[in-house]
C-alpha cells in the first residue's frame, strides 16, 4: 500500500502513458479532456474480491488484466474504438507495494494491447480489494455504433469467440485452485485473462453488401449466452442450432469428465466475452467471408424463449445477484 497519494501517482505513471489521441487534458487536473469527435460511449464494471474474483487463485496481474478487460468489452460490444479508461480503486492494507504495482502491470499491458490509455480515477482504503473501471470510446472509422434490440425474426444469430471455456475455468479454479490448472490450460486462461474483442467488433461494424451494412445488431456475452440473449433480442426468441464439434475441446473434455452436457454448459457459460451478433440471413455469408472466426449459431424466432437443438431451454444463466461467489 503506498504511503500516500504523490506515492500511488508515482506507481501509476510508472505503467500508464499520460498523452494519447483524443486526449486534449490527461491526469492531474479536476477532470481529463477528450475529444470524441461525436457521439461518446460510456461504460462502467466494478470488480470485487469474492465476489468477481479470488486472491486464492488470481495473481495480481491477472486482477488487473480481467478489470479492464471486463469493461473493455462493453466497447467491443458496441463496436467503438477505444478512447480511454479511469479507475477508481479501494485497497485493503494487506495489498503491498509489490501487489499493486503487479496488479497495475498486468492493467497496464492489456491497455497498451488494446489502445485503451488511463485518463483519470480515484484511490481510497478499504476492506475489499474494488476495481471499478468506466470506459469511454467513439465510433470506428464507419460512424457506426452497433445497438441491441435491433434483430427481427430470420435473422441469423452470429458468435465470434468460444463459449463455455470460462466456466469450465472458474469451476476448476474454485475447485482446485492453480495446483491443477495446467490440466485445462486454455479453460483457466479464458477465465482469469479473457481478451476483450475490440478489433473483431470495429471489423463487424464495417461489412458491408450491397444492400448496406451486414451486421444490424451487436453486443457482448459476458452473463451467458442463455442470459444475455433475451436482451439482445428485444422481445423475440430464438432457435439455437449447437453440437459439440462447435465448441472447444476443452469444454467437451472438462465438462464430459465431470458427468454434464458440454453443450448445455457452454451456453449456460458466463465471462466468455465474446460477441453475439444478427444479421439478415442474406448477409451472413458476407460477414463469415470477411471474418472467418464467426459462427452462425441459430436464427430469431418471432415467439418468445429460447429452444437448443429443438428444445426449450428452460435454466437461467448467471445473476450477479442469485447467490454469492466469483463467476
Amino acid at each position: 500500500m503506498p504511503n500516500s497519494e504523490r506515492e500511488f501517482l508515482r506507481v501509476i505513471d510508472r505503467h500508464f502513458p499520460n498523452h494519447a489521441p483524443g486526449l486534449l487534458l490527461g491526469r492531474g487536473d479536476d477532470c481529463a479532456i477528450l475529444d470524441p469527435g461525436g457521439p461518446l460511449c460510456v461504460s462502467t464494471d466494478v470488480f470485487v474480491e469474492d465476489v468477481h474474483f479470488r486472491r486464492a487463485y488470481f495473481s495480481p496481474a491477472d486482477i488487473g488484466h480481467k478489470a479492464l478487460a471486463a469493461a473493455a468489452s462493453d466497447l467491443a460490444g458496441m463496436a467503438a474504438r477505444p478512447l480511454g479508461f479511469a479507475l477508481s480503486l479501494v485497497l485493503p492494507d494487506d495489498a503491498g507495494d509489490m501487489f499493486l504495482d503487479e496488479m497495475l502491470g498486468g492493467m497496464a499491458e492489456l491497455s497498451r494491447a488494446i489502445d485503451l490509455p488511463l485518463v483519470g480515477g480515484d484511490l481510497s482504503r478499504g476492506r475489499v480489494l474494488t476495481l471499478d473501471v468506466a470506459v469511454f470510446g467513439a465510433p470506428g472509422p464507419t460512424g457506426r455504433l452497433l445497438k441491441r434490440c435491433t434483430a427481427k425474426p430470420g435473422d441469423a444469430l452470429l458468435l465470434v469467440g468460444d463459449i463455455g471455456l470460462a466456466r469450465a475455468g472458474l469451476l476448476e479454479l474454485e475447485h482446485w485452485g492453480r495446483r491443477d490448472a495446467k490440466r485445462w490450460p486454455g479453460a483457466v486462461a479464458a477465465h482469469l485473462r479473457p481478451t476483450p474483442r475490440i478489433a473483431e467488433g470495429l471489423a463487424l461494424a464495417a461489412i458491408e453488401t450491397p444492400e448496406g451494412p451486414a451486421v444490424s445488431g451487436l453486443m457482448d456475452v459476458s452473463d451467458g449466452l442463455v442470459r444475455d440473449l433475451p436482451r439482445f433480442l428485444g422481445g423475440f426468441g430464438a432457435e439455437l442450432t449447437l453440437a459439440r464439434k462447435d465448441l472447444p475441446q476443452e469444454v467437451n473434455a472438462f465438462f464430459t469428465a465431470h458427468s454434464q452436457d458440454p453443450v448445455e454448459a457452454a451456453v449456460l457459460g458466463g465471462e466468455d466475452y465474446a460477441l453475439l451478433a444478427c444479421a439478415d440471413a442474406r448477409s451472413a455469408p458476407a460477414v463469415l467471408a470477411e471474418l472467418p472466426q464467426t459462427r452462425v449459431i441459430g436464427r430469431v424466432s418471432p415467439e418468445p424463449g429460447l429452444r437448443l437443438n429443438g428444445g426449450q431451454v428452460l435454466r437461467p444463466g448467471f445473476d450477479h445477484f442469485a447467490k454469492p461467489g466469483p463467476g
